[in-house]
């Protein structure tokens, strides 16, 4: 494999004969509080790489334009090629992680109403909560972009939170990125356990990246059993 044109946490991105197009590569590496805890987790690449590409391809369903173009192999997709906005879109149903410690609430609270937080893009500053005075006065994304992201948002919440009732699962909060292509906004990233928060609905068990942010054990199995739900493999 040649070298990767981009690395992050969790990803490798490769261009590919169409400039148009990108192929990402999903790593076992996990990460956690912006990268001060580091490890691995069994099979995370290849697990997130189907449960991701099961949910793109559900939202296409419902109408969400995202990157997502193909699976590739058991650890790679390709995509197309985003000019990526530097504001992150976190959802949140129920109160939990950083929300929870913030607002005083104890986590598994669910919240009145869904909640949208947007966050400046960028590790060296820990990826700081912002709202849209910061995001037009630092030029990080238009006035109707984040309009778009905002609408968007809540329609995957929508759509997400309907399906995954029926299997079970409480989708408490999810993080989402989302990109220019051609002069399109598209969902971009990946949506997994990584980046959702997934709990049981009748034992509030967790089965996300939480089991590793907080040393809980049976990390790969929570993301298996995810992926199980959904798909019924």
């Amino acid at each position: 494999m040649t070298k990767p044109m981009y690395e992050g946490k969790a990803k490798q991105v490769f261009a590919t004969e169409n400039p148009d197009e990108l192929l990402v590569y999903f790593k076992d590496d996990a990460t956690a509080f912006n990268g001060e805890k580091r490890g691995t987790i069994g099979n995370k690449g290849v697990l997130n790489n189907k449960i991701s590409t099961f949910f793109f391809n559900l939202l296409s369903e419902k109408g969400i334009p995202h990157h997502f173009i193909k699976m590739l192999s058991e650890r790679e997709m390709l995509v197309k090629k985003l000019d990526i906005l530097p504001v992150e879109v976190v959802v949140r149903n129920i109160a939990a992680g950083s929300l929870a410690k913030r607002i005083g609430w104890e986590e598994g609270r669910k919240l009145p109403s869904t909640v949208i937080e947007l966050y400046y893009k960028d590790d060296k500053l820990g990826d700081p909560l912002i709202n849209n005075y910061h995001i037009k006065a630092l030029g990080l994304a238009t006035p109707e972009q984040v309009e778009t992201l905002e609408a968007y948002a809540l329609k995957i919440n929508e759509i997400l939170s309907a399906f995954l009732k029926d299997k079970k699962l409480e989708l408490i909060d999810f993080k989402l990125e989302f990109g220019v292509h051609k002069g399109e906004v598209l969902l971009g990233d990946e949506i997994s356990p990584d980046t959702c928060r997934f709990w049981d609905s009748e034992t509030g068990q967790k089965l996300d990246k939480d089991r590793f942010r907080r040393d809980l054990g049976d990390v790969e199995e929570a993301y298996q059993e995810v992926l199980r739900r959904i798909t019924g493999q």
